[in-house]
């Protein structure tokens, strides 16, 4: 992210407040350490209905008063998206009056900038992890999310990503949402950043939302993260923790990359959020049709386009170098994709291209152990089914010489041609 107004309003949505006294002297401090922020400050507390205390303290303090079912962040996010009014939301869950130090606000604030989403988390050191560190750490690694302390109640948003999100964010209260309100940030591409607060927040206000989700939730969660259509879905596939998986997206990264060296500037159609964006050339564009994905590759700095490869917004001849990597089997044959592909190619350029090879037996096996036990991650949608010959006869045709065939385990093919 980049520092575009030092001055940027701040939105404080707080949840289960009932003290008007403490939360106007926390007001004060917020005001003397966020300078910036002053005369640019709005506050909204957050009670379930019949809550008076919380209404009557919304009312003393000069803040917007909002009805809903529960004050978890899932909750507090949803409000966010309706009623913030300045780019950067503060959600605070205040459990036993209890708000967060004014130096861990500082320091989320100072990191604003940084991410979509800053999350003042508390990181136990191994050895004296309470109950909740355990289940926090151990639901982030099922789950995969870029958070350690999922149950962190204090978080820094960027307002136009809940607006976006705001049809997505949960509707319930409880683990389950807060878990899918991390999920839906990841799976869009948003990027998230912690800030330490060990030793700074009172362990009652971090463990209050220690609540393990029911296992029929929990594998709900666990599907949606890993489908196919997740921002990070690529790119996380390279440290997966199921061996094969990672073989295999290392394997494809290590064979494209020695294809494409030397070739100069890359233009990679159907890019996605695959880490072979990070070892693209100068002057290289990734080219994706799905804007998550393009927002988490952000991080790869290279050149993003938001385009379709039936209509690639590259002059003819353009590049010296075309990649397009488990793309083509996801639309028809009929598409002009391939056509798309030879016109954008520099003569004297190489055209790398992946795609698995339904002409041997070894794909389709690996096809349908993917349909039984990860239909997420894989789903139905190879629509065009390719083999080795018939891309040759496609390319040759048209005038291109082949280069080079690799296999992964004689599933996916990748073969590199040359455009005379």
């Amino acid at each position: 992210m980049t520092n575009q107004d030092d001055c940027a309003g701040l939105t404080i949505v707080i949840g289960g407040m009932h003290s008007p006294a403490r939360l106007n002297g926390w007001l004060d401090q917020i005001r003397v350490a966020l300078p910036g922020v002053t005369g640019r400050l709005q506050l909204v507390v957050v009670a379930p209905p019949g809550d008076r205390r919380a209404e009557q303290a919304a009312t003393q303090c000069g803040a917007e008063f909002v009805h809903a079912a529960g004050t978890s962040p899932a909750t507090l996010a949803r409000v966010a998206s309706v009623h913030a009014a300045h780019p950067f939301v503060l959600a605070c869950v205040a459990r036993d009056n209890v708000l967060p130090p004014v130096e861990v606000i500082a320091a989320m604030w100072r990191n604003r900038y940084c991410a979509d989403l800053v999350i003042a988390g508390r990181f136990p050191k191994r050895g004296v992890m309470d109950r909740a560190g355990f289940q926090g750490r151990l639901l982030q690694r099922v789950l995969s999310l870029p958070v350690r302390d999922v149950f962190s109640p204090w978080r820094l948003y960027r307002r136009d990503m809940l607006t976006a999100l705001r049809s997505r964010l949960p509707q319930e209260s409880g683990a389950a949402a807060n878990l899918e309100l991390l999920l839906h940030i990841a799976a869009e591409g948003y990027q998230a950043y912690e800030v330490n607060v060990a030793g700074q927040a009172p362990a009652r206000a971090i463990e209050g939302g220690s609540v393990w989700p029911k296992l029929r939730h929990l594998a709900s969660l666990w599907q949606r993260r890993n489908s196919i259509l997740s921002a990070d879905y690529d790119d996380r596939a390279y440290d997966s923790i199921i061996p094969l998986q990672r073989y295999w997206q290392r394997q494809r990264y290590r064979l494209i990359t020695e294809l494409i060296a030397g070739e100069g500037a890359v233009l990679d159609v159907g890019c996605g959020s695959s880490r072979i964006l990070s070892a693209l050339p100068e002057g290289s564009i990734g080219v994706d049709i799905l804007l998550r994905k393009l927002r988490y590759a952000r991080r790869f700095k290279t050149t993003l386009i938001q385009a379709s490869g039936f209509h690639l917004p590259v002059a003819d001849g353009a590049f010296p170098c075309v990649v397009c990597s488990q793309v083509i089997e996801h639309v028809p044959k009929s598409s002009p994709i391939l056509s798309e592909l030879c016109r954008v190619l520099r003569p004297g350029g190489r055209l790398v291209i992946g795609t698995p090879d339904y002409a041997h037996w070894e794909w389709r096996v690996t096809e349908r152990l993917y349909a039984t036990f990860a239909p997420g991650g894989y789903a139905d949608e190879h629509i065009a089914h390719y083999s080795r010959q018939e891309l040759l006869d496609f390319f040759e045709s048209r005038g291109f010489a082949h280069e080079a065939t690799r296999y992964i385990l004689r599933g996916e093919l990748i073969m590199a041609f040359h455009k005379r």
